[in-house]
């Protein structure tokens, strides 16, 4: 879980609000495509990926509004991440309220998220 270990508050903040969400989302899709039972180490490695995300964006949000939302959306991916297995549902609901986070990421909804 060390992908991210280097990535600095500056530069993260520096992404802008947008690209930060989206950097989170692409992590989220990744754990969602995970789903076969030997898949259980690296879903839980991209949830961390997630996690880690989630609290360096919250870090660097000057939005109080934003950080506070965002770590609730982060108390569900906490969830997913404690799963014995794959949460489907959960993980697509979960996904879809990320992609609201941003305008640019809500771009991405109809491309992301297919009807179960």
């Amino acid at each position: 879980m060390t992908q991210h270990a280097g990535l600095s508050k500056e530069r993260w903040a520096a992404l802008g609000h947008d690209r930060r969400i989206l950097s989170i989302a692409n992590e989220m899709n990744r754990a969602g495509k995970l789903t076969r039972a030997d898949d259980t180490e690296r879903r839980r490695n991209a949830y961390a990926r997630v996690l880690q995300l989630a609290d360096l964006t919250a870090e660097v949000s000057d939005r109080r509004a934003v950080r506070r939302e965002l770590l609730r959306w982060r108390e569900c991916v906490a969830l997913l991440y404690l799963a014995e297995g794959p949460e489907p549902e959960a993980h697509r609901a979960s996904f879809g309220v990320l992609l609201l986070m941003s305008r640019e990421a809500a771009r991405q909804r109809p491309y992301v998220l297919h009807p179960s």
